[in-house]
């Protein structure tokens, strides 16, 4: 009996640790402050699972196979100074920050230092709702647009209400210029082509001490571009790009010519030819709910073994 007791006692001891060294850790309280880039989000504009939703995609969500995803976004974070800028505002903004507070050294509470915004699609912007009059009431945080983006949020409500309350302050942005924040972080915005019915539609060269991030959540086509997107990914040291649908009839009932972005097997085929060093820069991301790269194990091997990355929801890269 005693080495029975003694055999089921070093079992639960033995599981106890292994699931302990599976669970994320936070920051040591001992551990120097830190600057890097964080993924808060890696869903299309309507995160995963999607409203309504009743295919067998969302479905394993339900079935708690798998677990919910925000809309994409990325901070920049300087635990130093307390400070911390957003690329895009989605609508799940209040769990992303949330995130921040939990698990950096952001004073709880503390407002973005500016938010970039890349267009007027629901995903990238909607969230700023959260900082007016009927939640948080903020004062003047900037918001870094384009001239047809800046046009759009002062012309209609209720975006236009945050700027003549003074809770946001846009700040204009030129495509192909810099724009330096402070202590060697500069980003350079450039327009990219895509479904602008509002707004123009940008990606970020984001620039923090010796790296440099490309950020481009959304894009029709590579083709359509007047750049080329390998040299692109050359140029940088990470690479997140729009991986909204991994292959062609994803949609069965829907003309996906309407709603054009680089499917993943093209971006992969795209850029077969690069070296290892150079894929291994690009992370996907940008998944729509029927992306398999969401819950298929068998669909993200196929991209590790060709050499990519998927981007994962609380990674930090630091600078």
């Amino acid at each position: 009996m005693m080495k029975f007791q003694w055999f089921v006692g070093f079992g639960v001891l033995l599981l106890l640790t292994l699931f302990g060294a599976c669970q994320p850790k936070p920051a040591s309280d001992t551990a120097e402050p830190t600057r890097f880039l964080m993924v808060l989000g890696v869903a299309q504009d309507a995160g995963y699972p999607q409203t309504a939703c009743a295919k067998a995609c969302c479905q394993h969500y339900w079935d708690q196979e798998t677990t919910a995803k925000y809309p994409a976004c990325l901070a920049l974070v300087d635990e130093a100074r307390d400070v911390f800028w957003l690329f895009e505002a989605s609508p799940d903004i209040k769990f992303q920050l949330e995130k921040i507070y939990d698990q950096t050294r952001i004073t709880p509470g503390k407002m973005p230092a500016g938010i970039f915004l890349t267009h007027a699609h629901i995903g990238h912007y909607a969230g700023l709702m959260h900082f007016g009059r009927e939640v948080i009431g903020a004062d003047s945080i900037p918001v870094y647009v384009m001239p047809r983006m800046e046009t759009f949020l002062r012309s209609n409500g209720p975006w236009s209400q945050l700027v003549d309350l003074g809770n946001i302050k846009l700040v204009s942005l030129t495509a192909d210029s810099i724009f330096w924040l402070e202590n060697q972080i500069g980003v350079r915005a450039f327009e990219v082509p895509h479904r602008d019915e509002f707004s123009e539609t940008v990606g970020f060269d984001i620039k923090a001490s010796d790296l440099n991030f490309l950020f481009i959540p959304d894009i029709d086509k590579w083709e359509k571009w007047d750049r080329d997107i390998r040299e692109e990914i050359k140029a940088v040291d990470y690479a997140f790009v729009d991986a909204t649908f991994f292959d062609n009839g994803e949609l069965p009932n829907r003309d996906m010519s309407e709603i054009p972005h680089p499917f993943v097997v093209e971006t992969i085929s795209l850029l077969d030819t690069m070296e290892s060093v150079e894929k291994s820069k690009v992370y996907f991301m940008h998944f729509n709910h029927t992306n398999p790269l969401l819950f298929d194990e068998s669909a993200r091997k196929r991209v590790w073994e060709q050499g990519f990355n998927i981007a994962r929801e609380g990674a930090r890269i630091e600078f």
